[in-house]
């Protein structure tokens, strides 16, 4: 199985994937404003999940360019890698930002900046994927 085979596969996951974590993010939005916002301001942890919920926000969009891009340029490995370290990044830093502000008790709490390395990695490897990848002409 190649990558040209499984591109229209991987484009629709990326989209889709981009869709539900959009979805989700609206969700815990909603939470935090309505049902926890009492917990997270006791807490005193309410800037913990707003910042992962932004940066949730901004890379489900991202997830969603991946996904456009992987259709328009299906021979292009780097725009699945970028696609991967960004969901990568959203788990490990989102992710466990949200757990740390509900007040779980996360030992891989040590993680959480190399989610925000590969978020930033993600855009760094899209960019070279466009670079390489778009005709100037």
């Amino acid at each position: 199985m190649t990558l040209q085979s499984i591109t229209p596969r991987l484009s629709r996951f990326w989209l889709v994937l981009g869709c539900l974590n959009a979805a989700i993010a609206v969700a815990l939005g909603a939470a935090a404003a309505h049902a926890l916002k009492s917990q997270l301001l006791a807490a005193n942890t309410l800037a913990w999940f707003q910042t992962a919920h932004q940066y949730h926000q901004w890379h489900a969009l991202g997830l969603l360019v991946v996904g456009m891009l992987a259709h328009i340029r299906p021979k292009q490995r780097l725009i699945h890698v970028a696609g991967a370290l960004m969901l990568l990044g959203m788990v490990l830093f989102s992710g466990l930002l949200y757990l740390r502000s509900l007040g779980a008790v996360v030992p891989w709490h040590g993680l959480i900046p190399l989610g925000g390395a590969a978020l930033i990695a993600s855009w760094l490897v899209l960019a070279v994927a466009l670079w390489k990848h778009i005709d100037t002409g």
